[in-house]
């Protein structure tokens, strides 16, 4: 969208990345190899897009609010509630608004339930079910193998991944959580329930290999897409440059035999501030995302589980009829790109609605409803006890 956006710097510790950015503005862009040289740049444009690893996030946030940038900062906001709830405070302080990568919210999708909602056919909402999951393959590349393996080096899952559905929820409910309760745990990706004589790496003569689901010589080629994301120049990789790869980093180690400590399950059953009762379950081993809303006057179901079953994907049912009416989802404004289910799009295409001088959202940390929501359910799962909400966002 150059005739909207200008690309004036890119900042990363690994030059060609800074640079496949800096090559998007033809006009030439700035580019730094550390973040200590780009904020001492001082404020370079009126918005910064900070997609550095969680932990990183809540620091980085600060500089950009200190310098009077308005922010898009990749999920999660921090790591910890009172990290977020500061954001929000130095936020509002400074005048700065801060908007979360929640790229579901701009799906053809979950708009099309919140146009529903909004309609108000479903009368007052008495409850909603929410599940995810996330894939197997996607488990093990990112949440086994990968960036947010452990809790301690990026963040606890439910916050690392579902903060996406946390979010939804409230946005949903037009409310945020007030009593919930979490049970979880890493059950499958763990040493006990490896098969016999796995190695520690799937390239140390792995007696599975070929027939293991999650074989990392899959990266050659079932799987070589996943690759672009965690090595540079996968495009064009060899495949033995692509073996070099997975003999020697974290995503050829063998799943069972991982330092990874998150949960691959987790339920979460609550209730919001406004009396709707909320069910959230997130899987390894399922993949999509459905929804389930039930109202006074209609219930709303749909998503990838009602698609994968041969029914519509989002469905309407009117309690006084009986007469059920296939919402159409329009995917006409996704300009044929389908990240994240047209999400990445909407995002983007919204910056300027959102952040403009007349932009829709104020100052402070949009989305703390939903962080709220995912790190009282992680401390539920930890200490095992219900948690109740004490503070308004």
């Amino acid at each position: 969208m150059p005739d909207r956006y200008k690309i004036t710097a890119a900042c990363d510790l690994v030059p060609v990345r800074a640079g496949i950015v800096a090559a998007l503005n033809e006009a030439g862009t700035a580019t730094f190899e550390n973040d200590e040289d780009f904020f001492r740049a001082g404020k370079l444009a009126d918005l910064v897009i900070i997609a550095t690893q969680d932990r990183d996030h809540y620091d980085h946030a600060l500089r950009a609010i200190d310098l009077g940038y308005d922010i898009l900062l990749e999920k999660p906001a921090a790591t910890t509630l009172a990290d977020c709830e500061d954001l929000h405070r130095r936020a509002v302080e400074k005048n700065v608004r801060i908007g979360l990568c929640f790229v579901l919210r701009y799906t053809p999708f979950y708009q099309a339930v919140k146009s529903v909602i909004d309609s108000g056919r479903l009368g007052r909402i008495v409850s909603m079910h929410a599940s995810e999951g996330v894939e197997p393959f996607h488990q093990a590349h990112s949440f086994v193998r990968g960036h947010w393996r452990k809790t301690g080096d990026a963040s606890p899952m439910i916050l690392a991944k579902c903060c996406h559905d946390t979010d939804l929820l409230c946005w949903f409910a037009d409310s945020e959580i007030e009593n919930l309760r979490s049970y979880g745990k890493l059950d499958h990706f763990i040493k006990s329930q490896s098969p016999p004589d796995a190695p520690a790496r799937c390239t140390d003569g792995c007696p599975h290999a070929g027939s293991c689901a999650y074989d990392a010589h899959h990266y050659i080629t079932k799987k070589r897409s996943w690759l672009r994301m965690i090595l540079d120049g996968a495009e064009s990789a060899s495949d033995e440059q692509i073996m070099d790869f997975i003999r020697s980093s974290p995503w050829g180690r063998c799943v069972y035999h991982c330092d990874n400590d998150v949960v691959d399950h987790q339920v979460i059953a609550g209730e919001m501030k406004n009396g709707i009762s909320i069910t959230f379950s997130m899987t390894a081993f399922n993949c999509g995302r459905s929804l389930e809303i039930f109202g006074t006057k209609g219930s709303l179901k749909g998503g990838d589980a009602w698609k994968d079953a041969g029914a519509q994907e989002l469905s309407y049912r009117d309690h006084a009829t009986g007469e059920k009416e296939e919402i159409v989802v329009d995917r006409s404004t996704e300009a044929g790109y389908q990240g994240h289910g047209g999400g990445d799009y909407g995002l983007i295409n919204s910056l300027d609605r959102m952040f403009g001088a007349k932009g829709t959202l104020p100052p402070g940390l949009d989305g703390l409803a939903g962080h709220r929501f995912a790190l009282l359910a992680e401390q539920s799962r930890v200490n095992a006890q219900s948690v109740r909400s004490l503070q308004e966002c």
